[in-house]
């Protein structure tokens, strides 16, 4: 479903299990991110009544996402740290082709692809981790990052042909890829 071209390299999960303090951190500021992301498109993009309608119910999950992982934080003695810097999303984000026609098209598709490698990442966390509890808190969350993947793409196919959203999708998922294969696999880090 999410199409993914490169999995994730299995030694993440055994780095990020032993840095959990570290990967919440960094999940929390995605979240943050995804929620802001939501905002920033339904500022710009306020005659895209579908758009609005469709993202407005994203953001409230994405901040409850936010809470949830600051309780855990919270409950585990650590805190949220200092601001950190998505180098993935940073890198996919160069590829959004910038004041044409087809800038919405692209921001949707990178969320799609930002989503999709979560869930991945998600699936990952909640089958391979020793913590129970984690486990179930990431399952819970991969669950509804693919809910998120797919409404990005759906929203994308209500402003765009669909043949053309699947064909940008193919070229980003190929640029994921290669993002994915040229980061540096970090225990600090959720992409």
């Amino acid at each position: 479903m999410l199409g993914l071209k490169l999995p994730t390299d299995p030694r993440w999960v055994n780095i990020a299990e032993k840095n959990i303090e570290e990967i919440l951190v960094d999940h929390a500021y995605c979240e943050q991110k995804a929620a802001s992301t939501c905002i920033s498109l339904i500022v710009q993009y306020p005659t895209h009544p579908e758009l609005v309608e469709k993202l407005t119910p994203i953001v409230t999950e994405e901040w409850g996402h936010f809470r949830m992982v600051l309780n855990e934080l919270k409950k585990r003695g650590y805190a949220l740290g200092p601001k950190r810097t998505d180098e993935y999303v940073v890198k996919l984000s160069q590829h959004i082709r910038k004041g044409n026609t087809f800038q919405l098209l692209d921001k949707l598709l990178v969320c799609a692809l930002i989503e999709a490698r979560s869930c991945e990442r998600f699936r990952l966390l909640s089958l391979h981790i020793a913590d129970e509890r984690l486990k179930q808190f990431y399952h819970d969350l991969m669950i509804s990052e693919a809910g998120h993947y797919v409404n990005f793409v759906d929203l994308a196919k209500s402003y765009y042909p669909e043949a053309e959203v699947k064909q940008r999708l193919e070229e980003l998922l190929g640029i994921e890829a290669e993002i994915i294969q040229g980061l540096e696999m970090r225990a600090d880090r959720m992409h």
